[in-house]
């Protein structure tokens, strides 16, 4: 999956597969995940979030099933 840097000072990098819903998130110190079911507005709220950090935390952290890589 190709992802994209973000400004964040605890996410690397963000990547989606519309195919799959699948949200991808590296975090800035080196751990890999998948997040899944995830609609694509809320990835696309993510990448414009005033604080992707933030956002991450209020709506993808503990919404969606995930695993780590």
């Amino acid at each position: 999956m190709k992802r994209q840097p973000v400004v964040s000072s605890n996410l690397a990098e963000v990547g989606y597969d519309e195919e799959t819903a699948t949200l991808e998130i590296l975090f800035s110190e080196g751990s890999l995940y998948q997040y899944f079911d995830v609609p694509r507005r809320v990835y696309e709220s993510l990448l414009n979030a005033p604080s992707v950090g933030s956002y991450f935390h209020s709506e993808v952290r503990g919404v969606y099933r995930f695993a780590r890589l």
